[in-house]
């Protein structure tokens, strides 16, 4: 498979789909945070860096056909923690990169089959759903059939982390593909089986901690003043009485100041760099280092906070996978 990586960050998207099972021909990724992209280098040597999307001429940058683009495109201009101002911020122009890419290879006759992004749930609401509106018509404009769908983390991280996934496969038709995935889908269940079978978290911070258990480790609760619908008097957040982090985030100093304090191994502290890996399902020490040099815990509190849920695209691309036989 030959996959465009844009706004790849430190590839969720890649280790996604190569967890449900694709090999690859060609990835090219485009990514702008120097540390991001080395931390990417370093992880999946092969693929080709194509720096700043802006500055990607199709015909010139990227083979001749494509078989997916994914892409995280930049949320703080719709994210409520920010100022949502939309498409009046640069960032959220960038979408419109997206689409450039995308109508070359359709007016090349070459189509790319599927493309999946990703975005902040405050992007359906914003300036009252008009923004969603375009880019929903900029994309059928394109001949795509566009699914969407928000699918939150906790599904199967201990992470409350709701995040909007939108699916586009070529050519005109009603029939849903890839949506809905609910709870009980058996592509979520036999994930969850296999990520509890795996014991790919250690102590601190465990899959069995999703619903609020314990397995070697203490519970992740947010410490402070936490009522019974899981607000938070001190930090103005909302966390999970059962045990879930809320949402990572890379604004506010860093990851682990912006979530704040937890009861982890008898007693209170900030997440670490390492489990916030675990809580987007990143193995461990994933951004710790790029070949020689070691990587900041300010750069990879970062980097976690920015990047796409691994499982998640692995749950999206698995359905993706299932329609193809």
């Amino acid at each position: 498979m030959r996959m465009l990586d844009l706004f790849s960050g430190i590839g969720g998207f890649h280790k996604g789909f190569e967890q449900a099972g694709y090999g690859f021909e060609w990835v090219g990724f485009s990514e702008i945070d120097k540390y991001a992209a080395m931390v990417y280098q370093e992880r999946f040597p092969d693929a080709k860096a194509l720096g700043d999307i802006t500055s990607i001429q199709p015909g010139r940058d990227l083979p001749s056909h494509i078989d997916i683009l994914c892409g995280g495109f930049p949320c703080q201009a719709f994210s409520i923690a920010g100022k949502r101002r939309g498409f009046d911020d640069t960032r959220g122009t960038l979408f419109f990169d997206i689409a450039r890419i995308l109508r070359h290879y359709k007016e090349r006759g070459k189509p790319i089959n599927y493309f999946v992004l990703e975005n902040v749930k405050g992007l359906l609401g914003h300036d009252n759903g008009r923004t969603f509106s375009t880019i929903y018509k900029v994309l059928t404009d394109l001949g795509y059939t566009v699914e969407c769908q928000l699918l939150n983390t906790k599904w199967l991280l201990p992470q409350n982390r709701e995040r909007i996934y939108i699916v586009g496969h070529i050519g005109r038709g009603s029939r849903s593909k890839v949506f809905p995935i609910g709870e009980s889908d058996s592509l979520l269940q036999k994930s969850r089986k296999t990520r509890q079978a795996s014991r790919q978290y250690s102590t601190t911070i465990t899959q069995n901690l999703m619903r609020g258990a314990h397995s070697g480790g203490e519970t992740l609760i947010q410490v402070g003043n936490v009522d019974k619908k899981g607000h938070n008097s001190i930090w103005g957040r909302v966390y999970d009485t059962n045990g879930i982090s809320s949402t990572l985030n890379s604004e506010g100093g860093g990851m682990g100041a912006k979530t704040g304090l937890y009861h982890l191994d008898n007693k209170v502290r900030r997440l670490t760099p390492k489990e916030c890996e675990r809580l987007q399902g990143f193995p461990d020490d994933w951004t710790a280092y790029a070949g020689d040099q070691k990587i900041s815990d300010t750069q990879r509190y970062k980097m976690c906070g920015n990047a796409v849920s691994v499982p998640v695209v692995e749950l999206v691309a698995t359905k993706i996978r299932s329609l193809h036989g």
